[in-house]
């Protein structure tokens, strides 16, 4: 027979309780990761200001009823929607991961901690237009910052020594599970709320990565973490209302997380919550292309260049070979048709192919019309990617966090080119001081994209200054974006 088990309720996971201290009581105190999380901010809106131009995006943005209007609901920036904080978040959400075009994080597992502030903003914005509303303060926007570094702690720690991808779950797990703790302290949870509602986040069903990986890779990889962070702040409310709460959702024997997931195995983590994943972030700042290959599109231009230079072309080009890490080959090493956008810019070979023959990678370049260039599938044909063992322990080294890659390219007639490698991409830390002012005039021309001039200027004279924005009240930044 089987051992009898106790009923005896448990004090909550370590986990869980350690992050909902965070949440409570950490104070922020570096200038660096305040600065970094408004530089994350504005390329983040930016890129779901981007994101508009795209029907694809558009069709799944608005009310779940169609005219619904929440008073003192939350806007979304860019559109007329004003919504629950629920679905403002999935909206925000949605419209800033659309592209894969903001910061990364990359680790035992990857991701986007910027997927965050789909319910960040959302929260912060519905609960200042309530208090205006009662006749009392809003939240000032150094609250959003201050909840981009709790929520990108959060996820980028769990992530430093914890691979979700190898049991097959997403990494919007993780979106979930930072967006729930801040936005429930943010409501103003107690400590037992705040874990109540983490372990709701942990005890859901968590999304497989079956549409980030071929044969099946496909769109909902652009919505899954404004699904993630909406979701989270419903738990986060659910628990508000004093729901109950699952103390060893983790650590239960047979029925826990890491005996369902994770095989067994708890959680490996190393170093106490601070603020070292926002000051350590990764931006895209001159590619909307999956982070592993940012180097790879840099390597490329620099090979037209060579080619161009020596009176060649693409067309010249008989074989390339990629050196890259680990992760590249286990996420964008792709062969044979490709079906969509969302499959395209999770090929490392579409990737380079399309800057040696344009000279260029924008989000466009992944729409059909450049796709059905025959030229960018002869040329895929013939790249073949090879895993170097050093790029890979450089990619997990915490002292260098690269992403490596290198093109070797011999042409028709023999000649074999110099190998290109590129170890960091332009949107590292050990790039930041370069890659700041191409950040800043990128969220210029997505601004241009959806405003005119004037709305424009009012902005950037907040979002360029790190004292006015953080004393701006939250409702009234995000109606900057309103027009």
């Amino acid at each position: 027979m089987p051992a009898e088990q106790s009923n005896a309720r448990p004090a909550p996971d370590r986990v869980l309780a350690d992050i909902a201290d965070y949440v409570l009581g950490y104070e922020i105190t570096s200038a660096l990761a305040y600065a970094t999380a408004r530089h994350c901010l504005i390329d983040t809106l930016g890129c779901g200001l981007e994101a508009l131009e795209y029907p694809a995006c558009l069709k799944l943005l608005g009310p779940v009823v169609p005219g619904t209007v929440v008073p003192n609901g939350a806007k979304v920036p860019g559109t007329q929607f004003q919504l629950d904080p629920v679905q403002a978040a999935f909206n925000i959400g949605t419209m800033i991961r659309w592209l894969d075009f903001n910061d990364c994080w990359l680790a035992a597992e990857w991701g986007h901690p910027s997927d965050n502030l789909g319910g960040i903003l959302a929260v912060a914005d519905w609960l200042s237009r309530n208090a205006v509303a009662a006749g009392r303060s809003p939240l000032a926007m150094r609250h959003v910052l201050a909840g981009m570094i709790k929520a990108h702690e959060i996820q980028g720690v769990i992530a430093l020594e914890n691979s979700f991808n190898k049991v097959g779950i997403d990494h919007v797990a993780l979106v979930k599970v930072a967006s729930t703790a801040v936005v429930a302290a943010m409501l103003g949870s107690t400590r037992e709320e705040i874990i109540n509602a983490l372990s709701l986040a942990w005890v859901d069903g968590q999304s497989l990565r079956t549409y980030r990986h071929a044969p099946n890779t496909g769109s909902r990889k652009s919505w899954a973490a404004g699904d993630a962070t909406s979701r989270a702040v419903r738990l986060a409310l659910i628990a508000k209302t004093g729901e109950m709460g699952y103390p060893s959702v983790l650590t239960a024997r047979r029925w826990g997380f890491y005996d369902v997931v994770f095989g067994g195995k708890p959680f490996v983590l190393n170093q106490a919550y601070g603020s070292y994943v926002m000051e350590n972030v990764l931006f895209k700042i001159s590619f909307p292309a999956e982070f592993h290959a940012q180097t790879a599109v840099e390597a490329a231009l620099t090979v037209r260049e060579r080619l161009a230079a020596a009176g060649r072309s693409a067309d010249d080009i008989a074989e390339i070979k990629i050196r890259t890490q680990r992760a590249a080959i286990e996420i964008i090493d792709k062969s044979g048709p490709l079906h969509n956008p969302a499959d395209r810019d999770h090929c490392i070979q579409y990737m380079v192919a399309v800057p040696l023959i344009f000279g260029r990678l924008t989000a466009p370049d992944y729409e059909d019309g450049v796709a059905a260039d025959p030229r960018i599938d002869h040329l895929r044909a013939k790249m073949k990617c090879i895993e170097d063992p050093a790029f890979t322990r450089d990619y997990h080294d915490p002292q260098k966090r690269s992403i490596a890659n290198a093109l070797a390219v011999r042409l028709a007639d023999g000649t074999i080119l110099d190998e290109v490698v590129v170890e960091y991409p332009i949107g590292h830390k050990r790039r930041r001081a370069e890659g700041l002012p191409h950040l800043e005039a990128k969220f210029r021309t997505n601004l241009a994209r959806r405003f005119p001039a004037d709305e424009q200027a009012r902005i950037l004279d907040i979002s360029l200054d790190q004292a006015a924005l953080e004393r701006m009240a939250v409702n009234e930044y995000v109606d900057l974006y309103v027009s």
